[in-house]
């Protein structure tokens, strides 16, 4: 049974730059088949496209993934080349999956991407995972998805998340909670409740 493993992709923008983005793609235990869901209206989705390849991060960095949930970098992050496909390998990942486009199915809004893996690498083990991590993570998700959501939805599950926060987190979990938290107080594109 497939299951999703949320970590960040890179895939390389038309002018060669690196594009940074959370992805949660449906995977086998065994990690072994990546199938991507992009939105047609993301750049992942236009480079994937075009490049036909990609990189898959596991990573345990929650402050990274929530800049690149919200496209918020002060500096993109520090890179290595990768092995096969062309494009970055983020130098704090734990592991990373190099892989190539097998085919693409655009006949829904999230097309559906099946990708063959060419190479992995692993960097260092996994720090692992607190409750906070986890809250980061799901307001991260959240974050992506405002558009689909009130304000009113946001705001009561930012509340939820809020207490596990206040509870496990250390600096790196509060800054990036709070990056997301700010992100979300100047969102302006919500669901109209009235339609």
């Amino acid at each position: 049974m497939p299951l999703i493993l949320e970590g960040i992709m890179t895939t390389r923008n038309e002018d060669g730059s690196i594009n940074v983005s959370p992805m949660g793609p449906l995977v086998d235990r065994g990690l072994t088949s990546f199938r991507f869901r992009p939105f047609q209206t993301s750049r992942t989705y236009q480079n994937l496209k075009r490049e036909r390849a990609g990189i898959f991060h596991i990573v345990d960095d929650v402050l990274l993934l929530a800049r690149a949930a919200i496209n918020q970098f002060e500096r993109l992050p520090d890179f290595r080349e990768p092995a096969v496909v062309k494009g970055a390998v983020l130098d704090d990942a734990c592991r990373w999956f190099e892989f190539e486009v097998e085919s693409i199915d655009d006949s829904e809004p999230r097309t559906t991407i099946e990708t063959r893996i060419v190479h992995t690498g692993e960097l260092r083990p996994g720090w692992g995972f607190n409750r906070a991590k986890h809250a980061v993570l799901e307001l991260a998700v959240l974050s992506t998805r405002l558009f689909l959501m009130s304000r009113e939805e946001a705001e009561s599950e930012v509340e939820r998340l809020s207490v596990i926060i206040e509870k496990t987190a250390g600096d790196q979990e509060r800054d990036a909670f709070d990056l997301l938290r700010c992100y979300l107080s100047d969102y302006d594109g919500w669901r109209d409740e009235t339609s």
